[in-house]
Formats: C-alpha cells, sequence, structure tokens
C-alpha cells in the first residue's frame, strides 16, 4: 500500500474551490516536488496532508502504519519566526512533542534523538545558541532537524530554500537528498523548476491543468513544457 494516498480531493477556504479532483500517490522513498503558478493552492494542500486543513471533499489515506502526526514539517519562514527568541537545543527538542503522549516533560530518547538529528545536521556546536541569531541557512538547519524529530518516514517541505543565498541553497538541496537517499520519503514545494527536475523523482503541479508522474514523464507534458519555458523567461526578465 501506498504511503500517501489522495483520491477525489477538494481543496479551498470555506465554500470557495480553489483546486479540485486531485488524484496522485506517494509511496515510501519517493522525492516529490509540488510546482505551480501562485495561489494555485500549493500550500493549502501540505496543510491539508498535515490535517492542519479539512478538505471540501475527497479523501486522504495512510498506509505502512504512518500517523498523520507523525509527519515532519518545514513551513515557510516568517519574520516574526525568524527572530524567535529561544535556542537551538529548544527548538530542536521540540520538534519531539508528539511522540510524548501525555508526559508532561522529555525523556532521555527524546534528548538523544534530538542529539542525533543535531548532528545530522551539522549544528550540534549551535546546541547553545539564540536561534535568531543565526544565519538564514543554519535556521533552516535547525528546523530540518526539529522536523526530523517528528518523522522516521515523511519530511514535507514548503520553501526551503527561499530567502537563502545560492551556495547555501546547494547546501540545502543536497541535504535533501541525503536524506531521501537514507529512506526518508520527501514532498517539497518548490519555485525552483530545474531543482525539482534535478533532485525529485515525481512532479504534482497544479494550477488550470493539474499533472502528476515521473519527471520524464512530465517534461513531454503539455503542463510542463508550458511552465518551464514560463519560468525561462521570468528568469531572462530578472536578468
Amino acid at each position: 500500500m501506498a504511503l500517501i494516498t489522495v483520491t477525489d480531493l477538494v481543496l479551498g477556504y470555506d465554500s470557495q474551490i480553489i483546486l479540485s479532483d486531485l488524484n496522485f500517490k506517494i509511496d515510501q522513498g519517493d522525492y516529490l516536488c509540488i510546482v505551480g503558478e501562485n495561489g494555485s493552492g500549493k500550500t493549502t494542500l501540505m496543510k491539508t496532508l498535515l490535517n492542519l486543513k479539512d478538505p471540501l471533499g475527497g479523501r486522504i489515506v495512510t498506509g505502512d502504519g504512518l500517523r498523520r502526526n507523525e509527519i515532519g514539517y518545514l513551513p515557510q519562514q516568517t519574520a516574526i519566526q525568524k527572530d524567535f527568541p529561544a535556542s537551538v537545543w529548544e527548538i530542536v527538542l521540540s520538534g519531539c512533542q508528539s511522540r510524548c503522549g501525555l508526559r508532561p516533560f522529555y525523556g532521555k530518547e527524546e534528548r538523544k534523538l534530538a542529539e542525533e538529528n543535531m548532528e545530522r545536521m551539522e549544528i550540534k556546536e549551535l546546541a547553545g545558541r539564540c536561534y535568531a541569531d543565526l544565519s538564514g541557512g543554519q535556521q533552516q538547519r535547525v528546523l530540518l532537524a526539529r522536523a526530523l524529530c517528528a518523522t522516521r518516514k515523511v519530511l514535507l517541505l514548503d520553501e526551503p530554500v527561499a530567502g537563502l543565498d545560492p551556495m547555501v541553497t546547494s547546501q540545502m538541496y543536497d541535504l535533501i537528498a541525503k536524506l531521501n537517499k537514507e529512506g526518508i520519503t520527501i514532498i517539497m514545494i518548490s519555485h525552483d523548476i530545474s531543482a525539482a527536475l534535478r533532485y525529485a523523482d515525481h512532479i504534482l503541479h497544479i494550477g488550470d491543468k493539474v499533472f502528476f508522474g515521473t519527471k520524464d514523464e512530465y517534461l513531454h507534458s503539455e503542463p510542463g513544457r508550458f511552465f518551464i519555458e514560463q519560468q525561462k523567461g521570468e528568469n531572462k526578465d530578472d536578468r
């Protein structure tokens, strides 16, 4: 059974539909990039997958023993979040909350997991630092370590390289690819179509036309060809 199966999903706010008839599935170990125009519903879909928002219709079914509260999430950062006055250790450890059950405190197992994921993200030496004092790249590593504390199976990433310089962006993509090779399923929203085609094995394009399939199939699809050409034009305009 697939890790996540989405059937006839309808997304929107109140009674206003922004996306309908969405169907796709994600298997263990997949690397899926979600692409599409601004306002097409990418972040709404991610919040719905996380059970933070109810769909207007359709079904999301999880398999392989996955529970919806066992999915790691790296949201887009706001200015307020970037100035959050907590230590790196406190933020990473907070990712273990769902593992504590009814216990009002973190145990030895949660602390060990937090340490392991800080080592994994190469930020252990930052444990005592204030999160607000870190660079953008360091902050993203902290939040990725926090997300890893919540899951051993699936990571949902919403524009994880937004605002980062090219070198740090490349390092972050390499980190995410490494996690995928270690067996973690990646679901990532991205505006960077070239990176999506470089790293992902499946593409979900949402907008006026919806596409789901392998990246090779996407390259030869009508939505894929149109969106790629559109992106190339926008990149030329930015020069």
